[in-house]
């Protein structure tokens, strides 16, 4: 069939990064997840022009995956961005305002873009070697012995996403919920490859977060009809469990593919009926306890069941099919057509009814050590709830990643002004070898050099949101957030810490604003004082990755000299 209308030729923007309504967008991207930066970051009331579901929430997963752009430069970064969260759970708006600020800062200096690139690319790896160092002036070594620095990592996270709505002991409380759920899913003996279990959430709208808890094992919905005298009578430890993955609801459609020959006369639903009584018979001579199917049970068969004292729980999902195994250690089975065997029967200890509010839970309770447990969530409303739920699992995230690597940076914009500062003092040695490496002259690196810095810089800056002014000491170089009628003369005076809360003001200490040029100095180490722990860590994993991607796809978009469109 013949074309209705003439293709039309694809469309080539040239430098498209030279175009203001690109340089607009861009910044408009960058103000927007800046402002979210933060505890104290602003919240996004994000929804489309034809109406659909509203989202608020000030988390990067969530914000850039609600709004969309017909930018291609735009979608590059939110994409990175994305992947990154993606496979670390955290520091995707750190990462988004850094990538930005190297492209805001690469077009106001002038520079050609591969000299911007080449030098971004060196003093990546400059930060990247620095951070590995045992003696990093900025990272922490998490102590497993002690919950504190675990609790302190999980309410970084927690703490730094102002759509939960959590006062500080709300926060505190789910940030320690959050580290024992985390310890619950790490084996007590492994042997060989440590598989870690995992976390089921469940939400519970309504109630206060101090409701919110941790239980081992499994809670599913309270099927109908069941209390607790029910499970009294169950006179059994350890409880015999079958789970099912085939539907039991009876329909001919279940029984699979292929031709079905039906002789005359005979009543196929009751046929059917008859082979599932036979399967609750096996189930009763088995002593079988609770009999559970992720589909929908035939209703004449749950009743046979609950005749003879059988925990009976149907449409379970897909979702719930790994952690009963896990926890039961059941074989499912897919097929009502074989004797079922030996092996394919689980257990459990107990079986107990939690009620939060108007909401019954069925507790199934592990034989012994499992690696499956459930974290009960409470908050006041839907928005706040669902926001909480994100944060957990992002939490969850960042510590699993600490298994790998048990470190962690100083939070509160530390680390980003720490690192801007060592970069300025380490970028004045061996200038004329890395000048000639780079192929640029000493002013263009220099510059490069201030760009980048600037970046990291406006980075911290970025955590206040109240009118508040941005200071560096000149001695360790972390973060400090002043109310803006504080005067830099006095600020010695006040009673204060920084961002990360491990370095204490004093009079005879020298400060500067944050973001502007001071004489570079290499930041000295702190002091070993015990009495001080910071308020704030930054997963280490998540954060240096977040650095790497938002430099390398700063430089992607500094490189890009064209964009084809085909707007067919």
């Amino acid at each position: 069939m013949s074309r209705l209308a003439k293709k039309s030729p694809a469309l080539c923007s040239d430098r498209p990064l030279e175009q203001r309504a690109v340089h607009d967008k861009l910044h408009l991207l960058r103000q927007l997840l800046r402002s979210c930066f933060g505890p104290t970051g602003r919240l996004k009331h994000v929804h489309n022009n034809i109406g659909g579901h509203v989202v608020t929430t000030s988390t990067s997963s969530v914000l850039l995956s609600a709004i969309s752009s017909s930018e291609p430069l735009i979608n590059l970064i939110k994409t990175s961005i994305l992947n990154h969260v993606s496979r670390f759970g955290d520091c995707g708006l750190f990462s988004g305002v850094l990538c930005l600020s190297l492209i805001e800062q690469a077009q106001l200096s002038g520079l050609r873009g591969h000299v911007v690139v080449g030098v971004n690319r060196h003093l990546l790896g400059l930060c990247t070697t620095y951070l590995q160092r045992d003696d990093c002036g900025c990272k922490v070594k998490l102590d497993f012995c002690s919950s504190h620095s675990s609790i302190r990592l999980a309410l970084g996270v927690i703490s730094s996403k102002p759509a939960c709505v959590l006062t500080e002991p709300e926060a505190l409380h789910v940030s320690r919920l959050a580290v024992e759920a985390f310890l619950l899913t790490v084996p007590s003996n492994p042997t060989g490859v440590v598989t870690l279990g995992r976390v089921v959430t469940v939400s519970v709208e309504g109630h206060s977060v101090l409701d919110s808890a941790v239980f081992p094992g499994l809670l599913v919905d309270v099927p109908d009809g069941l209390d607790q005298s029910k499970l009294e009578n169950l006179n059994s430890n350890p409880l015999r469990v079958i789970l099912y993955s085939a539907s039991l609801a009876g329909d001919l459609s279940e029984l699979g593919d292929g031709v079905i020959e039906v002789h005359q006369g005979v009543d196929t639903d009751l046929q059917i009926l008859d082979q599932l009584l036979e399967l609750g018979k096996r189930a009763i001579k088995d002593g079988v306890k609770l009999f559970a199917c992720q589909k929908v049970i035939h209703p004449v068969l749950q009743q046979y069941l609950r005749g003879h004292g059988i925990i009976v729980i149907e449409r379970l999902g897909v979702t719930l099919m790994e952690p009963l195994t896990q926890v039961t250690g059941t074989q499912p089975v897919a097929t009502l057509h074989m004797t079922v065997p030996a092996s394919a029967y689980g257990k459990l200890k107990d079986l107990s009814i939690h009620q939060f509010g108007s909401k019954k839970m069925l507790h199934l309770q592990p034989p012994g050590n499992s690696v499956i447990c459930t974290l009960v969530l409470c908050h006041r409303n839907e928005t706040m709830l669902s926001e909480l739920k994100v944060v957990c699992q992002k939490a969850e995230h960042v510590l699993r990643l600490s298994l790998r690597d048990p470190s962690a940076l100083y939070g509160g914009g530390c680390t980003e002004s720490h690192l801007a500062a060592y970069i300025r003092h380490q970028s004045m040695k061996d200038v004329t070898e890395t000048v000639s490496l780079l192929r640029c002259s000493q002013t263009e690196y220099f510059i490069a050099v201030e760009g980048f810095c600037c970046s990291l810089d406006s980075v911290a800056a970025a955590l206040e949101h109240d009118g508040g002014t941005s200071f560096i000491d000149l001695t360790h170089a972390h973060h400090w957030a002043f109310t803006a009628d504080v005067m830099k003369e006095h600020m010695g005076d006040s009673l204060s810490l920084c961002g990360c809360g491990l370095v204490k003001s004093c009079p005879n200490k020298k400060w500067t604003y944050l973001n502007t040029k001071y004489p570079p100095f290499c930041p000295a180490p702190l002091s070993r004082d015990t009495s001080l722990q910071p308020r704030v860590l930054d997963s280490f994993t998540a954060k240096v990755n977040a650095m790497e991607v938002a430099v390398e796809t700063a430089n992607l978009a500094l490189d890009v000299q064209c964009i084809i469109r085909d707007v067919n």
